[in-house]
């Protein structure tokens, strides 16, 4: 196969332009990670401010995950619709304001409220991003930014302990979500100030040929909700949505749990527990960002891009579950970490070839609307993460809980094996 991607130069104006968007995408999705896990981090200290078991908290800490799921279906089809310009724009200034929001809570419920909207400000987030980079990037170049965007959720879980543990330290935790949701705004103002998307008719033609290499030139047809409600029609929807389950399962146990595991389970105090929390997520940075370019080496040389794409999210998940087990089971605080360490490398490597998979898969009009179905599969299993690691933590150990994503996590990679196997076609 011709590698034309490989040796096409970048025009300069539109390398400008995908420069500027990474980075917009990286410093939001850091923020927007630094929320999530702003819970986690605190996590110890909310339970006896508010006076909450291990179950209750397994219940505060999936409500995100629930309202970012179901928000994830209508989010994806406006995006591709409104673009990611203003949705995005506008899901920063919400998400801020539940972030601080959270931090004037008293209660269980209005806890609970607050991080339900926190999910639906957060919804557009990647299915914007992956809107971005399809219509920054060419189709066989993909891999390498969305690695890069994607390498924002691990920095900002590995960021959280090491920036939020010493201001709660010094302050409260209430603090933690004020300056996060302050973080939001600003950026929230950068965002919509400094992004655009491409304007064909403003194009040289050298740049519209870069943009169109390795699809169909002919305009996408307009987006309609028949043709979303398309997607369900076929088999690799359902194994996009049911294999990103399996994998953001496991990652989400490690996200919402890692540090009260390391406190309970491993007896770590808090300085110790707060270092040894951050060192899996900058591992997980740098396998988004290692997976990214993989995957597009892999798939330049690969029969198609689908195939490409869907072996790297497979070898990545099964990756994921070996090491799950001996993490589980081991002794040592030490290998312990470090299993843990190569599972969230791995997960992460996971989730960048997942999110450049839905760009190879879905027709053009409907990339934001494939990635958002698979997301709101992958959050479904993030909601009932914190939930089951919780429950199942509390009434045996964190080990059995540990061995269950092992489990989800390794159907998810058989879903995407034998299901995601070709492109979806246009709907006209």
């Amino acid at each position: 196969m011709n590698d034309i991607s490989a040796n096409q130069v970048t025009p300069p104006r539109i390398r400008r332009r995908q420069t500027l968007a990474l980075v917009l995408l990286v410093v939001t999705g850091v923020i927007n990670y630094l929320d999530r896990a702003t819970l986690a981090v605190a996590n110890e200290y909310i339970r006896a401010d508010l006076d909450l078991s291990l179950g209750q908290m397994g219940l505060l800490l999936s409500a995100f995950s629930w309202s970012y799921a179901l928000c994830q279906l209508p989010v994806g089809a406006l995006v591709d619709k409104i673009g990611p310009r203003w949705l995005l724009g506008m899901g920063l200034v919400l998400w801020s304001l539940a972030q601080a929001a959270g931090g004037m809570v008293s209660t269980f419920g209005w806890f609970v409220l607050a991080r339900i909207v926190l999910g639906i400000g957060e919804a557009p987030q990647f299915p914007a991003a992956a809107r971005v980079v399809s219509n920054w990037f060419p189709l066989r170049a993909r891999g390498t930014p969305t690695g890069v965007y994607n390498s924002a959720s691990p920095l900002g879980v590995a960021l959280a302990p090491i920036c939020l543990t010493p201001l709660i330290m010094a302050t409260s935790w209430h603090w933690a979500f004020f300056v996060t949701g302050a973080l939001g705004l600003v950026a929230a103002v950068v965002w919509v100030a400094l992004y655009r998307d491409p304007v064909r008719e403003r194009l040289s033609d050298a740049e519209r040929a870069y943009l169109d290499e390795g699809q169909s030139t002919e305009a996408a047809p307009k987006t309609s909700f028949a043709s979303w409600r398309a997607l369900f029609r076929h088999r690799a929807t359902w194994g996009m949505l049911l294999g990103f389950f399996g994998s953001v399962y496991l990652n989400w146990v490690y996200l919402t749990w890692l540090p009260g595991y390391l406190r309970t389970e491993r007896h770590m105090d808090l300085a110790q527990a707060g270092f040894a929390a951050s060192i899996p997520f900058l591992c997980g940075f740098a396998g988004a960002l290692v997976a990214g370019w993989a995957s597009d080496r892999v798939t330049r040389h690969a029969e198609s891009p689908v195939t490409g794409r869907r072996k790297a999210v497979v070898a990545s998940m099964l990756g994921m579950v070996a090491f799950t087990i001996p993490a589980a089971l081991v002794e040592s605080n030490t290998v312990a970490v470090a299993c843990i360490s190569i599972v969230i490398f791995l997960a992460n490597a996971s989730s960048a070839c997942s999110w450049s998979l839905a760009t190879a898969v879905a027709p053009r009009s409907r990339i934001a609307s494939l990635g958002a179905i698979q997301n709101f599969g992958g959050f479904l299993g993030g909601a009932l993460a914190p939930i089951l690691t919780g429950y199942i933590a509390q009434s045996w150990s964190f080990v059995p809980a540990l061995l269950t994503g092992a489990g989800i996590a390794f159907l998810g990679a058989m879903s995407y094996q034998f299901l995601v196997v070709r492109p979806i076609p246009e709907q006209n």
